[in-house]
């Protein structure tokens, strides 16, 4: 019994350090910049975790992100701290404070993407439980839901959106149908293929599925002149390209393979755009991911898979992003090349020569000025 017990944990030991072990890259660029995160400026949270996204308001302001009790933060210069801005559930009994936030996100809301319609200033929200909501106006409050469902499914895990600002349609992402975002693990290792891409039309208010079958889509941007959509699919390490306008219409392919687990896509004023990668991808998740048999299998395991990988994650890793350019060839690479602080990095959002750094797990916003001598 003992034996089967530490053979067990091995395993397991074995399969989630891969998630967040650190290797080099598998191919290089022919040129690119390499910046290694030094000094950067924390902006601490109170009594949570997780900045996932940044946005900024129509007049500049913020940026704004959601955190790990539901709350929708802004960040004011001026004062030099976070103040609340919106909530995605009206339900916020037990909600803040120091706890365990995973066991209550179903309740109080877990906001991830945003984005601001810049002619009317009203936010919209894709929220892991809550699905696609949009605060009105600057004065906040409790966000207003726009849609739980598509196609007759329910959403199971609204992720990331973008919005065309042209016509108002709001592009976003279903990571799963199966597992809601406090397993994101079981998604990965599951082999799990139920993620869509949708957009939603604020005219007709209709959600339309555009791409199913995606393993754990993520972040979403649209790209030039709104002819298509790029999308992280992390479970697969890779960034597709949807192509929404053109003699391409409707079809999709692969833009980008990456070397980890990509989360959210940001444009960069200086060219091309940031893909924030949460962890690398390991050799022996790579096998484990070829198997998704041996994933289920992991999944059946007598103890929980997120906490052991929690556990193994504030030890491991280091932020990762890269930068990428329209065609798909590497700019730039950022990396906290020593792991102690940033473990995992979930966007870059560039502005005004500041880099907004965001994490899944990490109790504070990191920001960063870019070395313009590189």
């Amino acid at each position: 019994m003992e034996s089967k017990v530490f053979l067990t944990a091995t395993i397991v030991v074995l399969v989630l350090s891969a998630f967040i072990a650190f290797r080099q890259l598998q191919i290089k660029p022919s040129s690119h910049e390499d910046e290694y995160l030094s000094e950067f400026e924390r902006l601490p949270l109170e009594d949570a975790v997780g900045p996932e996204c940044f946005a900024f308001d129509p007049f500049g302001g913020g940026p704004y992100t959601g955190i790990s009790d539901g709350r929708i933060i802004k960040w004011q210069q001026d004062q030099r701290r976070w103040i609340n801005f919106a909530t995605t559930s009206p339900h916020r009994d037990g909600c803040e404070g120091p706890q365990d936030h995973d066991r209550t996100e179903h309740i109080c809301g877990r906001p991830l993407g945003l984005q601001f319609k810049t002619s009317t200033g009203d936010l919209y929200v894709a929220d892991a439980y809550m699905g696609l909501l949009v605060v009105g106006g600057a004065g906040g409050g409790v966000a207003t839901k726009l849609a739980t469902q598509a196609q007759g499914l329910p959403l199971g895990f609204t992720n990331s959106l973008d919005i065309d600002q042209r016509s108002g349609v709001v592009y976003f992402t279903d990571s799963s149908t199966q597992y809601p975002r406090r397993n994101h693990i079981s998604v990965i290792l599951s082999g799990d293929k139920t993620g869509r891409l949708m957009k939603y039309d604020p005219e007709t208010k209709q959600v339309t599925v555009l791409l199913n079958n995606l393993s754990f889509p993520n972040g979403v941007l649209l790209g030039e002149n709104s002819h298509y959509i790029l999308v992280a699919e992390t479970s697969r390490c890779r960034v597709i390209k949807y192509w929404v306008e053109t003699s391409k219409a409707g079809t999709h392919e692969v833009f980008a393979q990456l070397p980890g687990f990509p989360d959210n896509l940001s444009w960069s004023p200086r060219g091309g755009f940031w893909v924030a990668i949460h962890s690398r991808k390991g050799r022996i998740l790579e096998w484990v991911l070829s198997y998704p048999s041996i994933g289920n299998a992991l999944l059946k395991l007598p103890f929980d898979i997120m906490k052991a990988y929690s556990y193994l994650a504030k030890w491991r890793g280091s932020g990762l992003a890269m930068r990428l350019s329209v065609e798909g060839e590497i700019l730039e690479i950022l990396e906290d090349k020593t792991g102690n602080r940033l473990k995992s990095m979930a966007e870059v959002h560039e502005k005004d020569g500041t880099l907004w750094i965001g994490s899944v797990t990490m109790p504070f916003a990191a920001k960063y000025k870019i070395n313009t001598s590189l």
